[in-house]
């Protein structure tokens, strides 16, 4: 097998989903979509959150939402829920929306340019505590 590069494996991550743009994510959410935060603690911090967001770090992810991994929490690991990952600028959790599909989460996606995104896009936030 040839080696890939992260551009291409992100690229093939993107063209499997269906990203939102800071609005149409905020809409979503409003309408039962669960936003899930895998920045950690310190970005979150300095930072803020946005409104509402559950906090699962990247490092746990799969095993929080895998209701087959042992590890899952019962309020995140229903397959069917819209998923929007959110990550600082929206590369990271492109990737892990994929692996989330990949897990059966057939409605997972990803936020279009992150938390910064979704900063830029004058949403609401909660200031760091």
């Amino acid at each position: 097998m040839s080696r890939r590069t992260i551009d291409q494996l992100l690229q093939d991550a993107r063209a499997r989903l269906d990203r939102l743009e800071p609005l149409a994510a905020h809409d979503e959410a409003a309408h039962g979509a669960l936003l899930v935060d895998t920045r950690c603690a310190e970005a979150r911090a300095m930072s803020g959150v946005i409104a509402g967001s559950v906090h699962v770090p990247l490092s746990i992810l799969f095993w929080r939402l895998d209701p087959t991994s042992g590890f899952d929490d019962r309020s995140l690991s229903d397959p069917a829920r819209r998923i929007i990952l959110v990550c600082a600028d929206g590369y990271s959790s492109s990737l892990a929306a994929a692996t989330l599909r990949d897990l059966g989460f057939s409605r997972a996606t990803d936020l279009v340019g992150g938390f910064n995104g979704w900063v830029a896009a004058g949403l609401p936030i909660d200031s760091p505590t």
